[in-house]
């Protein structure tokens, strides 16, 4: 199912349509709670659980609403998390602490 966002003249909805996947997450999705970096690249992430999943595994669990807040988009041909805009900076992904 895809979610819409209402123009609130933010720049959310034009956030929101460089999205291609829209997922809704289930009752027990989890968060991201930390990137992990690898040469200044993401190449995973942490969730709420602990857990720490590939790049490509938090893409197919976000598909699967099983992450909460984030959307697919890609870059050429490579799949990637964003933050679902909301008005605010302070909970973007680029904004979470970094691990190693």
């Amino acid at each position: 199912m895809i979610n819409q966002i209402p123009n609130s003249g933010d720049g959310s909805a034009l956030a929101m349509a460089a999205l291609d996947v829209i997922p809704t997450p289930d009752n027990n999705a989890k968060d991201i709670v930390a990137l992990v970096k690898h040469s200044g690249k993401v190449t995973g992430y942490q969730l709420s659980d602990g857990n720490i999943v590939s790049k490509e595994e938090g893409v197919s669990l976000a598909k699967e609403g099983q992450i909460r807040g984030v959307g697919v988009a890609h870059r050429n041909s490579t799949e990637y998390l964003k933050s679902l805009p909301d008005g605010t900076e302070d909970n973007n992904l680029s904004h979470l602490p970094t691990i190693n």
